[in-house]
């Protein structure tokens, strides 16, 4: 089993966790500027990635963009395609899809923050259980490195859709809002504000 075989139930059972989806999680954020070079990219990559029809073309022309943007404006680090294997008996292994790192690290994966899984055939409630499952393998690796953060977030998005989750404490909850790449300022006010938001106690 890996963090993609995950159901709700799973997660529920397995895992003893709370879900919740009536809340609106980011009613606060603010939206950022959108840097030129960002509104230029996505001028010209979402049709492209829309034109094109993969998952990777998705994730190369629109969500690694905004990832990266999010890094530069930020002491942060970026991982892609990279293994978390924390504990396989639980199926909490496999590679994760992107991880934003409260360190600046950017050689070894050290206090992951925000798991953010790409969703099969644009379907966003088929990828939540994987973000889920990710979000819980995050809680738990920063916790035998010591490093104790709060609250865990999560993101599922087709690129064009963005649906964000948070974890803390035995609850998970899915925002009941989904944000949309024409507001991509909003999307990264929600970034800014859990990166300012989180701290390592």
């Amino acid at each position: 089993m890996a963090y993609s075989d995950f159901t709700l139930k799973d997660i529920k059972t397995r895992f003893e966790i709370e879900i919740e989806e009536e809340q609106t999680l980011f009613a606060d954020a603010s939206v950022n500027v959108v840097p030129d070079f960002l509104n230029e990219l996505l001028r010209n990559w979402v049709p492209l990635a829309h034109a094109i029809g993969t998952e990777k073309a998705r994730s190369e022309f629109i969500i690694a963009p905004i990832l990266a943007t999010i890094k530069q404006t930020q002491r942060i680090s970026l991982f892609s395609g990279v293994s978390l294997n924390v504990e396989p008996e639980k199926g909490l292994n496999g590679i994760c899809d992107f991880i934003l790192s409260l360190s600046s690290e950017q050689l070894a994966l050290t206090a992951p923050l925000v798991m953010l899984v790409e969703a099969k055939n644009e379907n966003i409630n088929a990828g939540i259980p994987q973000c889920m499952a990710e979000m819980i393998a995050a809680r738990l690796f920063n916790k035998r490195e010591n490093t104790m953060i709060s609250t865990i977030y999560g993101c599922v998005t087709t690129g064009t859709v963005w649906k964000f989750l948070d974890y803390r404490d035995k609850t998970l909850r899915v925002d009941k809002e989904d944000y949309y790449i024409r507001e991509v300022d909003k999307l990264l006010g929600i970034f800014s504000l859990i990166m300012t938001e989180s701290s390592i106690n």
